[in-house]
């Protein structure tokens, strides 16, 4: 598969997945979750990589979904979506919570590199990475998505808090609360990551699919997977209950409403 919207690398046991749209603030758009979800796939057959890393190039990790950039026009006028509630939920589920799900249970080890603005979505794709390696300048904004993973990414009040005021969450808050494993200068941020990969990569290969393996079905004993998927009930009824509204009022929105909100906290 030839790459628009991602790179993909391979070198000493790692496999380097790289959002590759800094235009759009690595908005996520179809063609880009197709080419990562192909990436993926690769690393995962391929018994030479020990180690995945999802990151972004330009100043962002991601911005969220995307909500209209011209090339994500231009392959909807390509190969149209469905009309109608059913089809957009079948999009939602699929390109976002299947996904999400499948990538969290790839067989290795996968390492998020998170830098600037991991926004909605953007928490999704790091959420669902066994760790989290932060800049100091990452600002992280969660919501009602949908791979809904915050009650396990998070203290439940905490994810309260900050849920219901639609806030940012520093790096260093991130790292305090658990979310974040490491955080580290700008400037070291990749140079970190891979040095975190190189030694999980030093760990026999069976061990560490093993270790993920009884790590996620904890989580899933726990009620994960079960949770997530029924969250995808409440976005999708959040999400209709908006767009409703804002097709009445005769307008649509460049960015979702609890972005807006947090921005504004960000200027006082």
């Amino acid at each position: 598969m030839a790459y628009k919207q991602i790179e993909y690398q391979k070198n000493d046991r790692i496999a380097r997945v790289i959002l590759n749209r800094p235009q759009y603030r690595n908005a996520q758009s179809r063609v880009l979750l197709e080419e990562m979800d192909d990436a993926f796939n690769d690393a995962n057959a391929d018994d030479d990589i020990r180690v995945i890393v999802l990151s972004g190039k330009g100043d962002h990790f991601s911005s969220g979904h995307d909500l209209g950039t011209p090339d994500e026009k231009a392959d909807a006028e390509k190969r149209p979506y469905g009309k109608g509630l059913r089809s957009i939920y079948e999009r939602s589920r699929r390109l976002f919570l299947d996904n999400t799900l499948r990538w969290r249970d790839l067989d290795k080890p996968t390492i998020a590199q998170v830098q600037g603005y991991c926004i909605f979505g953007g928490w999704m794709f790091a959420a669902a990475m066994d760790l989290i390696v932060a800049s100091d300048d990452a600002m992280f904004l969660p919501s009602l998505l949908q791979y809904f993973s915050i009650p396990w990414d998070l203290p439940m009040r905490k994810a309260k808090e900050i849920l219901f005021q639609s806030r940012f969450v520093t790096a260093a808050e991130a790292e305090r609360l658990g979310f974040v494993n490491i955080v580290v200068p700008r400037a070291k941020l990749e140079e970190e990551t891979i040095a975190l990969a190189r030694r999980i990569a030093e760990t026999d290969r069976m061990t560490l699919k093993m270790l993920k393996f009884a790590l996620n079905n904890a989580q899933d004993a726990m009620g994960f997977r079960t949770a997530v998927r029924n969250a995808h009930s409440h976005h999708m009824l959040l999400g209709v209950a908006g767009y409703l509204r804002d097709v009445q009022e005769g307008k649509l929105p460049k960015r979702m409403a609890g972005v807006g909100q947090a921005l504004k906290k960000l200027e006082k």
